[in-house]
């Protein structure tokens, strides 16, 4: 409590930290709005809207990983804090209401892009009002929040000129084009000039909460992708369950399944663990930031677009007025669903690489199988093409499983030391003092 920032409205967090509950119930506001980016390309599947996909997910996770870099940094759940967190997430779940005219302004209400902008600016300006109060009385960190705080400022300020460029600029490619650039402009702004500015002023106080906050949500991202296989409006009104839509289903939470087994059965465990090896404080915000803030963005977008090539599809398998195992997907939805997975395992691919020094083979095969089966994942039934996906994800999970071995071994051995220490702890503490 010695830093002047401190109040009793703010209390530091502890290098023991971990994930509250209160800071789970904000991540539901988040989810809903990282699963709403579909609609930006479910509506009409482009190339173009795939990009603003993209844009608009980019924003989302800066927003999102600003809010658990607080939680690292105070406690979310005391004093003044939560009041700040139940702002973010209305500010999010707004933002989230105003993807699908995030681009487009929209007639007969609120301007849609102004209101993206505004409440992407209020939720970033939430966040760093807390970091603000800790920075004062320090005159070299208020020096560097200052810059710091002006780059949202500056990324609202290119969004809110793209809000404005479609109606003012003659040629819809023209305008689709600028405002996209503008658009990634403020993306790159936050990421590239908010690292390099803010990179000695952010530091990881607790390893454990860091690794938690972006494990469980990939583990709630999985969760959604599995809602997204499920929910349907026509199962609402009584669609046949069919030996078709039971194998599908089999078939989607088998893919899911291992989704979850390739990040949370030993990586999960030995990123939390390179992280927690990582002493130096330079060095551990520069691995947190590369494995988590950086490379935990494609891990979360794989799962979406695999969501995406997902949605509907029990809805349309069990329609009667469609082929017994669906139609073909065809180019545009094969490469969101294969290409999804894909993005996921190459992601965690370069997280190992990039924390643990070690280069995981059998994803990278199971991508380039992927990829060759694309053609003809494109051509067969929505079934069959769930099915190739899912019997490569299978084989990916037995021949990389069965190869770690004495690796995974070790990991894992750790990990539940860990565990029981820390239980016997709060054993110990519990007996004394409840």
């Amino acid at each position: 409590m010695g830093n002047p920032g401190w109040s009793r409205g703010v209390r530091p967090g502890a290098p023991g930290s971990r994930t509250t509950r209160l800071e789970l119930f904000y991540d539901l506001v988040f989810v809903f709005a990282f699963f709403n980016v579909t609609a930006l390309t479910s509506q009409e599947p482009t190339g173009s809207n795939l990009l603003r996909c993209l844009l608009v997910l980019g924003l989302l996770w800066w927003c999102w990983t600003g809010f658990a870099g607080l939680g690292n940094a105070v406690r979310a759940d005391q004093g003044w804090v939560p009041v700040v967190g139940f702002l973010t997430g209305t500010a999010t779940f707004l933002l989230a209401l105003s993807m699908p005219g995030a681009f487009v302004d929209e007639p007969g209400g609120l301007n849609g892009p102004l209101v993206f902008a505004g409440c992407y600016f209020l939720v970033r300006a939430s966040q760093l009002a807390v970091f603000g109060v800790l920075a004062r009385g320090d005159p070299t960190r208020w020096r560097q929040w200052i810059r710091l705080a002006l780059l949202p400022v500056a990324a609202t300020g290119l969004l809110v000129v793209s809000a404005s460029l479609p109606g003012r600029i003659a040629g819809d490619g023209a305008a689709t084009a600028l405002q996209l650039t503008l658009w990634a402009a403020a993306l790159l702004l936050e990421y590239v000039v908010g690292v390099r500015v803010g990179g000695t002023y952010w530091t990881v106080l607790s390893a454990g909460h860091w690794a938690e906050r972006h494990a469980l949500m990939v583990l709630i991202a999985l969760g959604e992708s599995i809602i997204a296989l499920g929910v349907g409006p026509k199962f609402v009104t009584g669609l046949p369950l069919t030996w078709p839509v039971v194998i599908a289903a089999v078939l989607g939470i088998a893919v899911a399944s291992v989704l979850w087994w390739a990040y949370f059965d030993t990586l999960a465990l030995a990123l939390e663990q390179a992280l927690h090896r990582s002493r130096d404080p330079a060095s551990r915000a520069r691995l947190a930031r590369d494995v988590y803030t950086y490379l935990h963005l494609p891990i979360v977008a794989g799962v979406i677009f695999f969501a995406l090539g997902l949605k509907d599809l029990l809805v349309e398998v069990a329609d009667p007025d469609t082929p017994r195992w669906g139609e073909s997907l065809g180019g545009y939805w094969i490469l969101v669903l294969y290409g999804g997975v894909g993005l996921y395992l190459l992601s965690l691919v370069a997280c190992g690489l990039r924390a643990v020094r070690v280069l995981r083979w059998p994803p990278v095969v199971a991508v380039l199988a992927l990829g060759a089966l694309a053609p003809v994942g494109a051509r067969v039934s929505e079934v069959g093409a769930l099915a190739l996906l899912a019997l490569v994800c299978v084989a990916l999970v037995v021949v990389e499983t069965r190869g770690q071995g004495r690796r995974r071994h070790r990991v894992r051995q750790l990990a539940l030391q860990e565990q029981e220490a820390a239980e016997v702890e709060q054993s110990r503490w519990r007996h004394e003092h409840l």
